[in-house]
């Protein structure tokens, strides 16, 4: 059989289009739907009371109760509370993160002075598992919001500031010499003209952080707070409360996939330059 019979859907130069683009993206989702429904219709013909796999009308009621239903002892609706909790230490954990990481970046990846100071340490830090020093930060820091935002930012922030360090280290150097040449001071190179150069990239390694992000969000969350997405899918394990537990994390990956569908949008509509060089 020639390898060359479907050439728009296997083949090295393969190029799909928009329908077929969209069936091909939807074909492992409705895989894995079919195949979760047809396991949980098993478990509930043993055992109707069965609570590992609930079905998908439980998960629904369930979502319905959290987003719509007003909490007794509370008097919120948890999943926004939940949510509104965790997206404001998320975004300010990601924030400063960003910020920090594309100043050390920037000026490490340009001042071999820097490079030399700076680049062996943020390395080392970039080694440490932030997960092993969330007990730390609770001992030194409180339980509070401090804690949950800098595990973020130490787990995000020397990732960030190699990649732009990198991203410099691969700028023509030609560029920078010309613009001394022409009278550019250094402050003026660094931010006036460097600077400018690295928003897409700092964009794209935002995306790339967004996962680990999540990960050191929930884990913090699971293990001191009263709010939050990861607060509340352990504390539902407590009662194996799937029916709560599976739509909860269904939205922390829908949130993760809108906030890096709107990066992506932000670097094309903003930066459309940096992805035509990118191929």
């Amino acid at each position: 059989m020639s390898s060359n019979r479907h050439p728009r859907l296997w083949g090295l130069h393969a190029r799909p289009g928009r329908r077929l683009g969209w069936l091909l993206a939807a074909i492992p989702f409705l895989l894995l739907m079919l195949a979760y429904g047809l396991a949980s219709h098993q478990r509930h013909q043993d055992n109707p009371a069965d609570k590992v796999l609930p079905t998908a009308g439980q998960m629904l009621d369930a979502a319905q109760r959290m987003a719509f239903g007003v909490d007794a002892r509370s008097g919120k609706r948890l999943l926004w509370a939940d949510t509104a909790a965790s997206l404001q230490r998320l975004l300010i954990g990601l924030g400063l993160a960003a910020l920090v990481g594309l100043l050390l970046g920037l000026n490490i990846g340009l001042f071999p002075g820097m490079s030399a100071g700076g680049m062996p340490f943020v390395t080392f830090l970039s080694m440490v598992p932030p997960l092993a020093v969330l007990p730390i930060l609770f001992i030194s820091l409180g339980v509070d919001e401090l804690s949950k935002i800098a595990l973020i930012f130490i787990g995000v922030v020397p990732v960030i500031t190699r990649d732009i360090a990198a991203q410099v280290a691969q700028m023509p150097r030609e560029q920078i010499t010309k613009a001394l040449t022409l009278g550019a001071t250094p402050l003026r190179l660094t931010y006036g003209i460097v600077l400018p150069q690295l928003w897409p990239r700092l964009i794209a390694s935002l995306r790339l952080s967004l996962g680990a992000a999540w990960l050191f969000l929930i884990a913090a969350e699971a293990i001191a707070a009263d709010a939050g997405l990861g607060y509340r899918v352990f504390l539902m394990r407590r009662y194996l409360a799937m029916d709560v537990i599976l739509p909860y994390v269904l939205w922390i990956t829908l949130l993760g996939f809108a906030m890096d569908l709107a990066l992506r949008g932000l670097l094309r509509w903003r930066f459309p330059w940096y992805q035509a060089a990118r191929g």
